[in-house]
């Protein structure tokens, strides 16, 4: 086959491909405290293809970290979880958010005060049903109201590459816990702050990831 024509063909085969890889990934945005936290549990859930942190929620164009971790903005921490849905469901994530987090607490999450760490579903017109049956759920499971609200669908704005995957990095920062890896850091902090330990103190068995 002519070189020209062979290009042609493979240009033709890729865009022809590419509407499917697109509907093949979903995107679910929740608040769940620390954005560390939520982001670091789903990476380990299969079918989630990637898992971004940053701010929505508020009015504040273009946040920035310490903006928003001092109570600066009205934005939330949030995680923006990539997901497929042929293995795993928008409903599959948000039951297993819900049994992640302290919906019972209106006033953060854990050892982090101040409303930027309060939890929140975002979703949009089409994960609305979804989001609002996920809630429903929760709450007949544990028998009583949750505090966790469902928002409209928010813009997303990422917080720089310093912050993304943080709970994975091997790369060496000056913390409170002295210059160690911030994966190092990240697991002291979750530990003092109590946060598997309130997830199964609120969930017991169906606590999602505090094993």
């Amino acid at each position: 086959m002519p070189l020209r024509a062979l290009t042609l063909a493979l240009f033709t085969l890729m865009a022809s491909l590419t509407p499917a890889a697109a509907q093949s990934t979903q995107t679910a945005l929740v608040a769940g405290g620390c954005f560390w936290c939520v982001e670091s549990d789903f990476r380990r859930v299969e079918g989630v293809s990637d898992v971004r942190v940053g701010f929505a929620g508020g009015t504040t164009p273009n946040p920035v970290y310490d903006d928003v971790a001092r109570g600066r903005t009205d934005h939330l921490e949030v995680a923006e979880i990539r997901f497929d849905p042929d293995q795993i469901s928008y409903d599959q994530i948000l039951h297993l958010f819900l049994r992640s987090v302290d919906v019972t607490d209106a006033g953060g999450q854990f050892c982090d005060r101040g409303a930027h760490y309060t939890t929140a579903i975002f979703a949009t017109p089409g994960q609305m049903a979804s989001a609002q049956a996920a809630i429903t759920a929760a709450e007949a499971e544990l028998g009583r109201a949750i505090v966790t609200p469902v928002r409209p669908s928010a813009t997303f704005y990422p917080a720089d590459e310093f912050h993304q995957n943080y709970a994975n990095s091997t790369e060496r920062t000056l913390t409170r816990f002295g210059w160690v890896e911030r994966r190092d850091a990240y697991k002291r902090y979750r530990e003092a702050c109590g946060r598997d330990a309130r997830v199964r103190q609120i969930w017991g068995a169906s606590a999602a990831f505090a094993k």
